[in-house]
């Protein structure tokens, strides 16, 4: 049975014992309230020796007694959600190895043991609307939590979770139950209740009034090795773009150890661009052939019928799921690679210690310099491009402008916190740069390809006709982005 996943929005509440239960059917929307339902819940929580999950605000637990035996993940999600990744009990008590994966980019190659132990006596009642369907469900646990190699400690509490109804139910239930006794929880969830102050806190740092250069780097640094945490386990769960998302936050750290090598040691910097680089690659096939096969989608329904000769979609389609197959295995079997795990050590390392050298000035002094550096090379790089003698030196050139104008805008993003509109707007122009020249790029590497489809129909003995006119469609767009560059280029101005 494949994995389930749900946003789990809920609100928790300290009681006393001695504190009944208000009369629920009472909020507004509620109809009526069912049956209660009692159950007696056993929850064993996994973590390494150091709670790195814990840590970064992640749980995995094996529950049994309720209605939903089995493995559970949660995730921090957003606006106070959490993401719940349900996996099937099965036959072992010891964490199987698709859950590990899910947390994988935590624990990495450290072992998963129990840390909490959670009997829960839970009384549900259901909260219905005038159709009988649940809006929310109200939990009143008697919980007994066990830290492994301590005593036990007892409390109860109560847990509102919305079904089908919405956050307005929420809160009017927080409000009844508060009037009844009830206090905000003492923690966001009864395993860091239990854990209390062993949790170690990985969020103190933040960004100074005046900055140093060094500290701009941390800054933007910490929030894109955060953002490979994140996507890490939704590239695991094939959730739709994340490879991208995965692939942008390591091409920023990458242009930031760049960009930042005043202040950065260089060496430490360029071993972690060489690996950052790495992985970057083994995400690349995926993602390429990911946005190919929708631009060819488009580009073949909009050929007239009687010039599309054959199986023309189905063959570029069939292509491209192969390649994104064959890349989507390799991507996550680098993500289960001991170096990818070494390379988030070092990430961790990097922002928790930044390696800063000699000249770490105060970061308005030093942030110019740094923005004119990229600017400038930019500059040169676009002049080897007007510069070339062939279409195929221009086609590289301007992929190498358009690499120059990616290490921009994430230099002018990183820089906002001291520049502000001034660097934003640096940001935003580089970024117009950045996607006319990936038209650009995209219709070289389109281009290659229906060259080689149309060689394979042709060997076959097919009619290679409708590859021509795309590769001719092709060309055009190719042009039309290079012609869109060189007008926009102009405009592109950077004064320290």
């Amino acid at each position: 049975m494949p994995p389930t996943e749900q946003l789990e929005i809920e609100t928790k509440y300290d009681v006393d014992d001695s504190v009944m239960l208000p009369a629920l059917h009472e909020l507004p929307g509620v109809a009526r309230v069912a049956q209660p339902v009692e159950l007696d819940l056993e929850a064993v929580y996994y973590d390494t020796a150091d709670l790195d999950l814990a840590a970064h605000k992640v749980t995995l637990r094996r529950r049994t007694g309720g209605e939903d035996d089995g493995w559970h993940v949660k995730f921090p999600g957003s606006s106070g959600g959490r993401l719940e990744v349900r996996h099937p009990l099965g036959r072992s008590t010891g964490v199987p190895i698709a859950v590990v994966r899910t947390v994988r980019v935590h624990v990495r190659d450290h072992p998963l043991t129990p840390v909490v132990t959670l009997r829960t006596r839970r009384i549900v009642h259901r909260l219905l609307d005038d159709a009988g369907e649940v809006l929310a469900e109200l939990a009143d646990d008697q919980v007994t939590a066990t830290v492994e190699g301590g005593e036990p400690e007892s409390w109860r509490e109560w847990e509102v979770e919305l079904v089908g109804g919405d956050e307005l139910l929420l809160e009017d239930a927080g409000e009844l139950l508060k009037s009844a006794g009830a206090r905000p929880a003492s923690g966001p969830s009864k395993l860091a209740r239990a854990l209390g102050d062993r949790v170690p806190s990985y969020d103190d740092w933040t960004l100074p009034k005046k900055p140093r250069t060094s500290d701009l780097f941390r800054a933007y640094a910490g929030a894109q090795v955060q953002a490979i945490r994140e996507r890490d386990p939704e590239v695991r769960r094939d959730v739709p773009d994340s490879i991208h998302k995965f692939r942008v936050a390591t091409r920023r750290l990458r242009s930031a150890l760049a960009t930042y090598r005043p202040a950065v040691d260089r060496a430490a910097g360029d071993e972690l661009r060489a690996e950052l680089k790495w992985l970057a690659g083994e995400l690349g096939a995926a993602r390429d052939a990911e946005v190919q096969r929708e631009h060819f989608a488009a580009e073949v329904a909009e050929q007239p019928v009687e010039l599309v000769m054959g199986r023309v979609a189905g063959r570029i389609d069939d292509h491209l799921r192969q390649v994104y197959k064959e890349g989507r295995a390799g991507a996550l079997a680098a993500l289960e690679s001991p170096r990818y795990f070494r390379l988030l050590d070092a990430l961790d390392e990097l922002v928790a210690k930044p390696p800063v050298t000699g000249d770490d000035r105060k970061a308005s002094k030093q942030i110019g310099e740094l923005l004119d550096h990229d600017y400038r090379r930019m500059r040169k790089a676009v002049r080897r491009s007007q510069d070339a003698e062939t279409d195929a030196e221009q086609d590289h050139e301007l992929h190498e402008v358009r690499k120059a104008a990616k290490r921009l805008r994430y230099a002018a993003e990183s820089a906002v916190p001291v520049l502000g509109d001034e660097a934003a707007e640096l940001a935003a122009r580089a970024e117009e740069v950045q996607e006319v020249l990936g038209e650009h790029q995209d219709s070289v590497v389109s281009r290659d390809l229906l060259r080689q489809l149309a060689l394979q129909v042709y060997a076959e003995g097919g009619n290679p006709f409708t590859y021509g006119r795309l590769h001719a469609a092709e060309e055009a767009r190719g042009t039309s982005s290079r012609d869109a560059f060189y007008k926009l280029w102009p405009t592109l101005k950077f004064q320290s």
